[in-house]
């Protein structure tokens, strides 16, 4: 039954069309809300469902967030408190976009379960309270108190749970001793702890000139034109191997020690593999140490688009009077984001104002998200290693992850704990795109995982702090 259990709630859930990012979807978000309270409190857990307020729209409507399920099981002063967060929100998903099988009904094919969510976060969810279950049915003790903290907004970034965390940093996180997130993948197929995130710089950078758009047969070779200053100083970010030209980022860099490169050389890491993966024929570096690290501990510059610029099919002849680069920079250990900020922006009006230009430069960072790195010798991570060993028979791979997942750090400034990133997804589950899967394989022995690793976590010694 333990199977049939753990796939009927997660068909049920795959099914619920959580999209944060479509306001369309809110009344279904608000609904996975409510289901996993309730899938909480028939385990008999003390359930929350805390209202984080409202959202503002463009237009200037509001909408009620989705509320955030916090849920406690065991309150003994004598065992040590874990806190797991997840969320239940997706990324927008329909069967068109070339899904094999429709994205909101979990389809099993091969030992693999399809659907929206399923690996990210939906799965891990699971797994985690199937682990407290699994205690329960057994009529065993929790080893250690459980709290889940569980949000819908994560995909657009969070909205409103900064606050709340802050807001009950004294209640609900005031006997937490460690906290727990599974919202990340495996490198390879062998099983891994994460221990590092980059962070996320994301600017603006717009140049303006003529009142309106002009005509390129009319006005062209008499103007000074937006676009092509803007493509010339894009140009000035980086080289093309990969060189940061911003004055004073590389040297932010926290250098890369030998015992980091010997933990890189140890990681099980296919190149050939990668490259097929994504589709290209060369990669930035040839070998395994230099591409680890610049996936995750080197800062790097990706320019994402251009506003205002014609992008439509077919030709237009026109001159854009206004365009607006989107560009970011991924953080590293001991980059600060209020530093770079001031680095870029005064980097480009250098180098704009050597083209003499009459037009207007204006730079904007939109988003400032810094790095989180943990340290693999903390008990945590030695419970961790020990939970894997015990479940795999195997020492896990010690990894980063190159994107952000900026409620580790929150959690780490605002409430001061430990945090441990404890993934149980799979390297080719497809997270964010077509045929998103989680494997029946990691979704059963990632649960066994989290059963062992609150095990292993009581025995951490009580220190006096």
């Amino acid at each position: 039954g333990e199977r049939e259990c753990g796939e009927k709630s997660g068909e049920e859930w795959v099914a619920i069309e959580s999209d944060s990012s479509n306001v369309l979807k809110r009344p279904d978000l608000h609904r996975m809300m409510e289901t996993t309270a309730q899938k909480l409190r028939l385990m008999g857990g003390t359930v929350e469902l805390v209202d984080i307020g409202e959202q503002e729209l463009p237009n200037g409507q509001t909408l009620a967030l989705p509320k955030v399920v916090t849920a406690t099981f065991g309150t003994d002063p004598n065992k040590h408190t874990v806190c797991v967060y997840g969320h239940v929100d997706v990324q927008p998903a329909k069967l068109e976009d070339g899904w094999a099988t429709d994205p909101y009904n979990l389809t099993d094919i091969n030992g693999n379960l399809y659907g929206r969510g399923a690996s990210d976060n939906k799965a891990p969810v699971l797994a985690w309270i199937h682990a407290v279950e699994a205690y329960q049915a057994l009529s065993m003790e929790l080893p250690v108190n459980v709290k889940f903290v569980i949000e819908g907004m994560e995909e657009t970034g969070s909205n409103g749970l900064d606050a709340m965390i802050l807001a009950q940093r004294d209640t609900f996180f005031s006997d937490v001793d460690y906290i727990i997130i599974s919202d990340c993948g495996w490198l390879s197929r062998r099983p891994a702890l994460t221990y590092g995130t980059r962070g996320n710089c994301y600017f603006f950078a717009e140049v303006e000139g003529p009142k309106q758009d002009l005509h390129s047969g009319v006005y062209g070779g008499t103007v000074i034109e937006p676009m092509t200053d803007l493509i010339g100083i894009l140009d000035t970010l980086i080289s093309p191997s990969g060189k940061i030209l911003i004055p004073g980022i590389r040297e932010a860099v926290a250098p890369l020690s030998d015992e980091e490169w010997k933990m890189y050389q140890d990681i099980q890491f296919d190149m050939d593999s990668y490259k097929n993966k994504i589709g290209v024929t060369q990669l930035m570096y040839s070998n395994k140490v230099d591409l680890l690290a610049h996936m995750w501990r080197y800062p790097t510059v990706s320019v994402h688009g251009i506003e205002g610029a014609f992008s439509d099919s077919g030709s237009k002849t026109v001159i854009p009077a206004k365009v607006t680069a989107k560009f970011s920079i991924r953080q590293v250990p001991n980059m600060d984001p209020a530093m770079v900020k001031k680095q870029v922006t005064d980097y480009l009006h250098s180098v704009f104002a050597k083209r003499k230009s009459p037009n207007k430069l204006k730079v904007t960072m939109v988003i400032g998200a810094k790095p989180w790195l943990a340290d693999t010798q903390h008990p945590l991570y030695e419970a961790g290693k020990a939970a894997v060993k015990r479940v795999f028979d195997m020492d896990p791979d010690l990894i980063r992850e190159g994107g952000t997942i900026p409620i580790a750090r929150t959690f780490q400034d605002v409430t001061g704990k430990s945090i441990i990133m404890m993934p149980i997804g799979g390297f080719d589950d497809g997270l964010h795109s077509q045929n998103e899967k989680m494997s029946r394989y990691n979704y059963i022995e990632g649960t066994k995982l989290f059963i062992a690793y609150l095990n292993e976590v009581s025995q951490i010694k009580k220190t006096s702090v």
